[in-house]
Order: structure tokens, then C-alpha cells, then sequence
């Protein structure tokens, strides 16, 4: 979407891609024409040193996980913004990761870990070194260094407590946390377990670098006045994720909001108040500080689990705008060559994947077919391996884009339907959650792109007569959006007795808006929300349980999933 404050006046220089241009090239092109501009402006590593140590007289000010000294070389080495994810088989592996609090110069870092607070193994962590350089709208370069740290735990017990911290060899320790291996996916694994979802999440709080950001340029408290704008909206919903005590989290794409411009075009550093140069998105790489930061009570214990969106194709970077999620997260890594976010995991008896929307869409198409076909190959394969499991039940699909959606921001992608929804009728996806619109939707059950049933609040589904439930969740802090013209909202204690929708529209591959009567919009609801999931495994009947659940801890939606379990 295009962020409101480039709707603000600002004279910045016009040192972009000419429009003409840009509007045929692909992310990768993009990229390569960006860094043949900062080739013609380069940076020595001089400048790199002299701006961090620069920036933090003032960290203080804003945001900053490493205090009031972040990046200053001469600052003792610390970690922060600890993360947990899974590997690819989720039930024996997980992966750390963490922010140094500057360049390690030679420095160790290590992960102490082991199934007691007692610990007992050390690795060296891998340092991944980021380096940012963009236009900066102010005049000259903005030049940034993150440094990453990396260990893969592997040959874990299944459902298995696992302790762990970070220790630098200069004497920095952090405390110890505990995160948990996934459940076996076995017919014997039958305990109750639970996750969350949300997409568009983003954070509340100011970057504190560049010095003097402005409430709103990098952060979500953008919000208008009948949004509530002195409301913590973000960290609202984070708190009830947390309070949950989810197994896992997954988070449909739009994550930090480094790029709050998100039209995939090379990235350029705006000042408060101003809009990026003709060509460019504007960006900020220490957003990301903030925001690893702001999950971190989560992170550092659940693994959550990322799909990539249009905010989170960055062009200050390579691998199709994510190789700084690359230097920044880890993946499970089982999916397609070059697509990173494209990935499988199974908890128990629920397999999920994640997909990558930006490959398919038809609304914002700086990545639109990057992978080739390669991406739709690998789900079709991993969908049908799935469900000739018998030891799965539901399959999840999380992604950005909406196959169906009916806001005034984006709708429908019809990119997304041509290319997965048939794949999710054939092998029976029983949820699919998205994000991208900023508000809540839900549709009834479809099959073949129309609805085969009303699924009113508190029924009873079954997925495999009565076809996928689409979810639209992209209410995790960012400012909402609207409804088409007319169209109201229906949850529990609010319900319409017609919820259709006569003046929606999809996207179509030339980028138009074709309308289309919608007939499958259950439940709308356009306030912050996410979603819990309790899944309950049985021995003749597995059911699972999607909750809607606002920013202070109402539910105002639930159905029950109910599947036969196969000898």
C-alpha cells in the first residue's frame, strides 16, 4: 500500500528511476539499478563508523534495544532482539538468532544451550554483517552496519523443553530462556496445543536512528483521530498473543515496516514529514532494531514463524529484496531455490506452509513471477504430500496477498485465486490466513470460488465436504482501513442478517479492478485482532478451534474445524 505521509508536501530531490522505467522492471532490476546509483556515490567504511558513532549521543531519544550507546564501537559487546524459529523438521530443530549491539570487531559470540537451566553445550554463532546504503533525501548517503547472530540447534527431542543464552567472549551474558521443540507428527501425539496468527504488524515506537524522526514516519501511530491514536494499538494485540501462551505464532507478511511504502522499488531514507524521491520507497533499516526489540518477550521463548508481503520486498537488497530478512531471520529453508519464505513445518496433526504472495499477485508486481512457476510446483507437491499423510489432519496456508477480501484498500488479488485457490480445493486446505488489509474478515466455507454454506459464529465446519475458510487478519497494529462503500460490519453481538457485498472487486493481470458481488463475507470487523488457534488431536474425530480475539481480550468470532482421523 502507499503510506498517507507520502500524501505530505516535501521538496526532495528527483534522483529516482524515471516512472516510465520503473514501471517495467522487476525487483531484481530495481535492485541492480540502485546499486549502480550508490556506485556512482560511494561510502568509505570511514563513513559507515563516523555515522553510527554520530547517531548515538541521541539513541536515547527514541527506541533502542541496546540502550543509550547502540552501535558505538567503542561500547561493550552485547546481544539483544533474540528470536526462536523452527527448522525444517520443527519436532528436533530450532533456530537462534539475536542482534549485536555493534561490529564484533573479532569478538566471539556464542549460544550456551542445553535441557536444563544448567545449559551444558556451547556453539560459536555465525555473525551475519548487513550493510544498508541508500539515497539519503537530505542530501548524500544514509550508510548502515547490523550485525546478526545465527546458531541452528538440531537432534532435539520432540515436544522437548530447550534452554539457552548468549554470551560474547568480552563477558556479556544474557539471561537464560526456554523455548520448545514442535509435537512428533504421530497418531499417538494427542495433547491439545495452540497458536496464534496476525499480519501487518509493525511497532508503536520511534526508531531512535536517524536522529530526529518524527511520531509516524517509521512507526505505526500514524492514526487518524477517530482511530484512537494515543492507543498503543500494536503492542495491545502483541500483549494478548503473549497472554495466550501460543505453541508457535505465524505472522502473513508485512513485518517491521522498514519500507512502510511497500511498491518494492529501490529504497531511499526520507526525514519526518517528507516523501521519497520519484522511483523510490522509502526506507529505514533501523526499524528493524525496534521492532525485533518489541517482540522479543515473545520471540525470544515462541517460535514465530514469518511469510514476506509487499513491505517486506526491501530493494536496498538482493534475492528479490530479501536478503536482508536473510542476514536478519532464519527460514526453515525446505522450499524452492531462492525463495526464502517459502517453507513447510507440521505441529502435531497440523501441517502449515508458508507461501509467498508477491510471486503471484497481481496488485503490486515488482516480484510478480520471480520464482519462475517453481513456488506453485513446490506447494502443489508439499500439498499433496500432506494430505496423503495419515498422520495430518489440517493443513494451514499462510501468505499476504487475499484470494478473498472485500476492503476499499485491496480487496481480492485474482493472482492469488488463479494461481493456489484450486490447489487448496484439491487437497482440501482447511484454513487460509492472510493479511494485507488492515482490518478483520472472514469468509464461509468455498469451493470452486463460491461459498458452499453458511458458517455462522460458534459452527461446526468440515473442511472436506465443505470446502476452505479464508481469513483476512492484516490487524496487528498497522492504521485500519475501510470497507467497500455501504458495507458494514457483522461479529458476534453486531450481526447483519445479509452480509453480502454488491460492489467489491478483484485485480486482475493488467492491474485493474474488475467488481464482482460478493456472496461469502461472514464476518467483518475493522479493529485490531488476531487469531487463536486450538487444535485438539483425537483418535476418531480431531477438531480445532479459530478464535477471533480483539486488542483487549474479546472474542467476537469462533468456528470449530471437525475432521474424521484416517487409520
Amino acid at each position: 500500500m502507499m503510506d498517507p505521509l507520502m500524501d505530505k508536501a516535501k521538496d526532495v530531490p528527483d534522483t529516482g528511476i524515471p516512472p516510465a522505467a520503473a514501471a517495467r522492471m522487476t525487483m531484481a532490476e530495481r535492485y541492480d539499478w540502485h546499486r549502480d546509483y550508490l556506485r556512482r556515490r560511494p561510502v568509505s567504511r570511514r563513513a559507515f563508523l563516523g555515522g553510527a558513532a554520530a547517531a548515538t549521543a541521541v539513541a536515547a531519544l527514541g527506541a533502542s534495544p541496546f540502550g543509550q550507546r547502540a552501535y558505538a564501537l567503542d561500547a561493550p559487546l552485547t546481544v539483544a532482539n533474540r528470536r526462536v524459529g523452527y527448522g525444517a523438521d520443527a519436532a528436533t530443530q530450532l533456530r537462534m538468532s539475536a542482534q549485536l549491539s555493534r561490529n564484533p570487531k573479532g569478538g566471539k559470540v556464542f549460544l550456551d544451550h542445553g535441557p536444563t537451566p544448567d545449559l551444558g553445550a556451547t556453539v560459536q554463532a555465525e555473525v551475519r554483517n548487513l550493510v544498508t546504503q541508500i539515497p539519503d533525501g537530505r542530501g548524500g548517503v544514509l550508510a548502515a552496519e547490523q550485525f546478526y547472530v545465527h546458531v541452528p540447534v538440531d537432534g532435539l527431542p520432540p515436544a522437548a523443553a530447550h534452554h539457552y543464552r548468549w554470551r560474547t567472549d568480552d563477558g556479556f551474558a544474557s539471561d537464560v530462556r526456554i523455548a520448545t521443540t514442535a509435537m512428533p507428527r504421530s497418531r499417538a501425539a494427542t495433547d491439545p496445543f495452540r497458536f496464534t496468527m496476525i499480519g501487518d504488524q509493525g511497532t508503536d515506537q520511534t526508531p531512535a536512528l536517524p536522529p530526529g524522526l518524527a511520531r509516524g514516519d517509521y512507526d505505526d501511530s500514524y492514526y487518524k483521530p477517530d482511530n484512537d491514536p494515543d492507543v498503543p494499538h500494536t503492542a495491545n494485540v502483541l500483549n494478548q498473543i503473549i497472554a495466550a501462551r501460543p505453541d508457535f505464532h505465524v505472522l502473513a507478511g508485512d513485518i517491521a515496516y522498514a519500507d512502510p511504502s511497500g511498491m518494492g522499488k529501490p529504497a531511499a531514507f526520507v526525514g519526518p514529514g517528507g516523501t521519497p524521491p520519484t522511483g523510490f520507497d522509502k526506507f529505514n533499516p533501523f526499524v528493524w532494531d525496534v521492532y525485533l526489540g518489541s517482540i522479543e518477550p515473545s520471540a525470544s521463548s515462541t517460535p514465530w514463524m514469518f511469510a514476506t508481503g509487499n513491505h517486506d520486498m526491501e530493494a536496498a537488497y538482493g534475492t528479490h529484496g530479501y536478503g536482508g530478512h536473510l542476514a536478519r531471520l532464519d527460514f526453515p529453508g525446505n522450499g524452492p531455490a531462492n525463495c526464502p519464505s517459502v517453507y513447510s513445518f507440521s505441529y502435531g496433526n497440523v501441517a502449515v506452509l508458508s507461501l509467498d504472495a508477491n510471486d503471484v499477485t497481481y496488485e503490486i508486481t515488482a516480484n510478480t513471477g520471480y520464482s519462475g512457476g517453481a513456488q506453485t510446483g513446490w506447494a502443489e507437491r508439499t500439498l499433496a504430500g500432506y494430505r496423503a499423510d495419515p498422520a495430518i489432519d489440517f493443513i494451514v496456508c499462510f501468505f499476504h496477498h487475499c484470494a478473498y477480501s472485500t476492503t476499499d484498500a485491496h480487496a481480492s488479488d485474482g493472482g492469488v485465486r488463479a494461481a493456489w485457490c484450486a490447489l487448496f480445493d484439491r487437497y482440501r486446505v482447511d484454513l487460509v490466513l492472510q493479511g494485507h488489509n488492515h482490518v478483520f474478515e472472514r469468509t464461509d466455507p468455498i469451493r470452486a470460488g463460491a461459498p458452499t454454506r453458511a458458517a455462522l459464529d460458534n459452527d461446526v465446519v468440515y473442511p472436506e465436504t465443505d470446502g476452505t475458510v479464508y481469513y483476512t487478519v492484516g490487524c496487528g497494529g498497522r492504521p485500519r482501513y475501510g470497507f467497500q462503500p455501504g458495507e458494514l460490519e457483522s461479529y458476534r453481538g453486531n450481526v447483519l442478517a445479509d452480509t453480502s457485498v454488491p460492489n467489491s472487486y478483484v485485480w486482475t493481470a493488467g492491474g485493474a479492478k474488475q467488481p464482482e458481488a460478493v456472496g461469502w463475507s461472514r464476518v467483518r470487523f475493522r479493529n485490531y485482532a488476531f487469531l487463536r488457534v486450538d487444535v485438539r488431536p483425537g483418535v476418531l474425530v480431531s477438531e480445532m478451534d479459530v478464535t477471533a480475539v480483539d486488542e483487549y481480550g474479546r472474542e467476537f468470532d469462533r468456528l470449530t474445524y471437525r475432521r474424521p482421523v484416517r487409520a
